[in-house]
């Protein structure tokens, strides 16, 4: 076994072993089922091949419900920024997906994705032209409802959202300025608000001020990422996919483009659910699995910002579960 492969079977065996544990007694009990009462398990499917054969494999594993018109939901990033997905895994799987394109939004802070042209000019920088970008509120938005939410009852996304029958969320996990870390959940949250209204009611404690960009922070800051997110989960139902791409883990996001820290974290492998609870928690788990020197900076970052509140509140939401089975496909 090469070093690479014995390093990336080691984090994979330690999440293993540490997410085993808590349902230990059940699994003696009745390997085959849970017991009455008991939420089964979500099913997380990995690989630690992150290539363009990687991803259309494990995207198979979870795209049975993938149908009619279907939004790739990516992060296009700033210009040239180092850490973003590869373009050519992006564009096998977009082939690979009939009738798909890739969707975004405009960023709410003021950079080169702030409105719709210099958004246009990014996505060819970056290499996304080779199909369909459909910038989902370069024509407007539009409200959904956020079922059970305390902070909203619907969030502003774009309007473009609901052409589609279905959506992919591929995400690049990594860390995240005010997320603490960026997942599946930031990707389709944040990422499918609006430029002008969504992103900024949940990053200001009030709409009407003119003072109080970036106010919210910390839990309440998950929280409304949250929320946002479940409008998005409750619209697509059983038609929407979570894919965590653990490459060039920075603590920046690709917002920073060209200034995101340099990565110390080992690039792991490619998750894939059909929860987004399940496959943020795992995803976490990874990272938090490895050597202290790989995994401190990031760890930092997303306890600082109190991210882990993403998943604990996704479950009190109930979006997933946050119990799940990894599954190696390699």
């Amino acid at each position: 076994m090469n070093k690479i492969k014995k390093t990336a079977f080691l984090v994979f065996g330690v999440c293993i072993l540490a997410l085993g544990c808590a349902s230990a007694a059940n699994k003696a009990d009745n390997p085959a089922e849970p017991l009455p009462g008991k939420q089964a398990k979500a099913i997380v499917y990995f690989t630690e091949d992150i290539t363009p054969e990687g991803l259309v494999k494990i995207y198979d594993k979870v795209g049975v419900n993938i149908k009619g018109k279907t939004a790739i939901k990516i992060h296009t990033g700033e210009p040239n920024g180092p850490n973003i997905i590869p373009r050519d895994m992006v564009k096998a799987l977009q082939a690979h997906v009939p009738n798909s394109n890739l969707v975004e939004t405009n960023t709410y802070y003021k950079g080169a994705r702030h409105n719709t042209k210099d958004h246009l000019e990014t996505i060819k920088t970056n290499g996304w032209d080779f199909c369909e970008v459909d910038i989902m509120d370069a024509d407007g938005a539009v409200m959904l409802p956020i079922n059970g939410g305390k902070h909203f009852k619907e969030i502003s996304v774009g309007k473009n959202l609901l052409n589609y029958d279905s959506m992919i969320a591929l995400t690049h996990f990594k860390g995240h300025a005010m997320g603490g870390f960026g997942g599946s959940l930031k990707n389709i949250s944040i990422g499918c608000a609006d430029g002008k209204i969504g992103k900024k009611m949940m990053h200001e404690k009030s709409m009407q001020s003119k003072d109080e960009s970036w106010s919210v922070s910390g839990a309440a800051f998950q929280e409304n990422m949250v929320e946002g997110g479940k409008a998005v989960t409750d619209f697509f139902g059983d038609n929407i996919v979570y894919i965590n791409v653990l490459r060039n883990m920075s603590v920046d996001c690709d917002c920073a483009g060209v200034g995101a820290a340099e990565p110390k974290t080992r690039n792991i492998g490619i998750l894939a659910s059909t929860d987004i609870l399940a496959v943020d928690q795992a995803s976490v788990d990874m990272v938090y699995a490895l050597p202290d020197e790989e995994s401190h900076d990031l760890k930092e970052r997303i306890e600082s910002r109190e991210g882990l509140r993403q998943l604990s509140y996704m479950k009190e939401l109930g979006m997933g579960n946050n119990e799940y089975e990894l599954v190696n496909i390699d």
